[in-house]
């Protein structure tokens, strides 16, 4: 049985926990570098594939089940609103840090657990 609770810790955009290396990331503080940084490119994880558009979609698939959402970009954040499957997993503002092929999410404006995907 899937767990909204473990999917919301397994998706990348949904936060879950990774290590610290925060000096070697830099931020991404606006919404033109973010699209720079992901426009055409997949995000990915083990299990998780998915695709934030320019225009503000996001879309994919985590854990064989449809990721489907929202984004904007709001004072400096990435605040999205995301689903799985057809569970909510509901809105998060994130700070958004990118070093090489590797962007990481920290949720609640970057005071919460982070994730860490690569760009694809």
């Amino acid at each position: 049985m899937r767990s909204t609770t473990y999917t919301a810790a397994a998706l990348s955009i949904a936060a879950i926990s990774a290590p610290a290396a925060a000096q070697a990331f830099e931020q991404i503080t606006t919404r033109d570098a973010f699209v720079a940084a992901t426009s055409g490119r997949d995000l990915t994880r083990l299990g998780i594939s998915v695709a934030v558009t320019p225009s503000g979609d996001i879309r994919g698939r985590a854990f064989g089940y449809p990721v489907t959402g929202a984004w904007n970009w709001q004072n400096g954040y990435f605040c999205r609103d995301l689903y799985w499957g057809n569970d909510p997993l509901g809105q998060n503002c994130q700070a958004v840090r990118i070093q090489g092929d590797t962007i990481r999410f920290i949720s609640d404006q970057g005071t919460g657990r982070s994730a860490d995907l690569t760009l694809k």
